[in-house]
């Protein structure tokens, strides 16, 4: 008993920002167990319709909505926005941050940081079977040309994953400075809603690839979380 409360406290910390208050507290190991099973569902359901159906009539008009909007300097704000995901600076970004929690002897969190250059491998692997062709100028206004699959996002899913954990650990790190704390969350928390948006603006996606990634992120994020905790406690 004293174990699943203790997980149940965790849990709560993570979702103490507000992006995360959408599930009520406390919540029992078997309702995680639950709500990530659930996650692997939809994944797989999604995943499993979108390699029958490549082409989506409401995923050409989502993206013809948002791009009605385009301007000069929209276009260059959802680049900069896109700019993390972007090989290698996304590698890059992920190894900096870890060695900088790393030298401000957070050396197990730096560690953990670490272990989301794994996603990449679940992202290439994923799209490879899938195998969904990117938008194209037959459908939507492209800013950005890509090289890989489109289906799922692997900026969506990265972005979910890496700042996600970032933002529980800033709230579950209270050594770190608050006003650090207070920035890291919300630039972290701007990035993670911004980006499909981005993606799907900038001709990159479909709005059902951003779909998928979140899904995705969120999948790979509860082990994270799972094992940084349980190490923690133990």
């Amino acid at each position: 008993m004293a174990k699943a409360k203790t997980f149940c406290i965790y849990w709560y910390k993570i979702h103490s920002f507000g992006i995360y208050q959408l599930i009520p507290m406390p919540l029992k190991r078997n309702t995680l167990l639950f709500i990530l099973a659930l996650l692997i569902a939809a994944f797989t359901c999604l995943s499993f319709f979108i390699a029958q159906h490549p082409i989506l009539d409401f995923d050409i008009k989502t993206s013809l909505f948002i791009q009605q909007f385009h301007t000069e300097w929209l276009d260059k704000l959802m680049l900069a926005i896109s700019f993390f995901g972007e090989l290698p600076y996304s590698l890059l970004s992920v190894v900096i941050v870890a060695i900088v929690f790393y030298q401000q002897q957070f050396k197990r969190e730096g560690i953990f940081i670490s272990t989301v250059l794994l996603s990449g491998l679940i992202i290439l692997g994923i799209k490879n079977v899938i195998n969904r062709p990117r938008p194209t100028a037959f459908y939507v206004r492209l800013v950005e040309v890509n090289r890989f699959q489109s289906y799922p996002s692997g900026h969506v899913l990265s972005y979910t994953l890496f700042f996600g954990f970032l933002i529980i650990l800033m709230n579950t790190l209270k050594d770190v400075p608050k006003l650090t704390r207070n920035i890291v969350t919300y630039t972290s928390a701007f990035l993670m809603v911004s980006i499909a948006p981005s993606r799907i603006y900038l001709g990159a996606h479909w709005f059902t690839d951003t779909v998928g990634g979140f899904l995705l992120g969120l999948i790979c994020l509860y082990p994270l979380c799972y094992f940084y905790f349980k190490k923690k406690k133990d």
